[in-house]
């Protein structure tokens, strides 16, 4: 089954306004024609700006999380009825950040998708092993149980719409990465546990991203392998002409 190559810059907490509005205009300039998909995912502050910068254009907006929850006392945080306000398209759910400093856990993860779903924002479902985990070899044991929660309840047809972001963990923001053949191993992995847990119809469309210190240097090799439908981008992604490059990958 051919699926789209979703290529999705994960700012994190960089940028200001002003910063933003001025990549999106650099970033546009110099941009040209792509068969794949494009989004950048920004803090809350930068959405609505950059949603009208990029109107008129195929670049799409994304959310780094939200809550499960459409409105209520809780402090700090942003519900899907905002988001869905804005107009964005994703909503990255379950980053290793998210889990490692806020306490994100696979019931919340869960919950998050579910509700993301209902509102017609698209999960960027993010899961991966530790360092420690891969070196136990216990990494598939992991991802599977990852996989397995996040996806409790979640009926077939919200699946086929799903992109899932492998980010093995110690490859984060560390300047490693995972080998070509990791990284298409961990993604196959998680297809067959989608054919597994549905169909195989619905695992051909599900979009299986490879995320961590993904730069121009190796995406190339990284994009070229069958079941990597695309790349979350952190650091490279903040830099017009870096993220170009990626997205132009060859």
């Amino acid at each position: 089954m051919s699926r789209k190559k979703l290529i999705a810059g994960n700012w994190k907490m960089f940028k200001t306004t002003a910063e933003a509005m001025a990549f999106a205009e650099e970033f546009l300039q110099k941009i040209d024609k792509t068969e794949h998909e494009v989004a950048i995912c920004a803090p809350f502050t930068q959405l609505s700006s950059l949603k009208d910068a990029f109107a008129g254009t195929a670049v799409k907006t994304g959310a780094q999380n939200m809550h499960f929850e459409e409105e209520g006392a809780y402090t700090g945080e942003i519900s899907p009825l905002m988001l869905s306000e804005i107009g964005v398209d994703y909503v990255v759910i379950g980053h290793s950040e998210r889990r490692q400093y806020f306490n994100e856990t696979d019931e919340s993860v869960n919950l998050k998708i579910k509700k993301a779903f209902e509102h017609d924002i698209t999960p960027i479902f993010c899961l991966g092993e530790r360092l420690e985990q891969r070196e136990a070899e216990i990494q598939f044991d992991i991802v599977r149980t990852q996989l397995n929660a996040g996806l409790f309840g979640v009926a077939r047809n919200h699946v086929n719409k799903l992109v899932i972001a492998y980010e093995p963990v110690w490859a984060i923001g560390t300047g490693r990465n995972a080998s070509p053949e990791q990284a298409e191993e961990m993604c196959a992995f998680i297809r067959d546990e989608i054919s597994r847990l549905y169909d195989k119809e619905t695992a051909g469309s599900v979009r299986i991203q490879y995320g961590g210190s993904v730069k121009p240097a190796n995406a190339s090799e990284l994009l070229s392998r069958a079941n990597i439908d695309g790349a979350l981008v952190g650091g490279a992604s903040l830099k017009p002409q870096d993220f170009i490059d990626i997205i132009h990958a060859k």
